[in-house]
């Protein structure tokens, strides 16, 4: 099991977006989420995170795993849950609005992906298209060199991992 849960928050074209002002990834747009409480599951986790940041209340049904993402530097590793959360289109929040994360503020889509976008971490513009528009439930491979991205891959997390079963308790609590 991973430590930590992501969230992308989509309504229509935008995703709101946390510019984090704590490491890590400071100073960077990212989703939402966070660590993973004792006793908690990802799912539990992803509905609180995204309340705590946001104060956007969640419900289970408006949320749907999106795999898991998993890195490896030649010093460390790691690997976190990933959840989409779409909001009707006449949901109503105002940004950019300061939280104690950082500050939150809706981008477009087509912003987040820019290749001229530095705002955004590397992996970033290679996760979320999959996320948004791959109907599998996927794993998405990073590798870095010295915090720098060298490779990405990804395949049907189903496929890779071979049990539904454990598929099945991310998305259910």
């Amino acid at each position: 099991m991973y430590k930590y849960t992501l969230c992308f928050i989509k309504r229509n074209e935008e995703i709101l977006m946390l510019n984090r002002e704590y490491d890590p990834v400071k100073g960077l747009w990212n989703g939402v989420g966070g660590k993973i409480e004792p006793g908690e599951s990802p799912l539990e986790n992803a509905i609180r995170e995204i309340k705590e940041e946001t104060s956007i209340d969640v419900k289970q049904n408006q949320i749907q795993f999106k795999g898991i993402i998993k890195w490896e530097d030649s010093s460390y590793s790691g690997g976190m849950y990933i959840y989409v959360v779409a909001l009707p289109s006449e949901f109503t929040y105002d940004t950019p609005k300061k939280v104690s994360e950082g500050i939150l503020d809706w981008k477009n889509v087509s912003w987040i992906l820019s290749d001229y976008n530095y705002g955004v971490g590397e992996m970033l513009p290679k996760l979320l298209p999959e996320v948004l528009h791959n109907e599998l439930i996927l794993e998405h491979n990073f590798v870095l060199s010295n915090q720098k991205l060298i490779d990405y891959r990804n395949e049907e997390l189903v496929k890779q991992d071979g049990s539904i079963d454990d598929i099945h308790n991310l998305i259910n609590t």
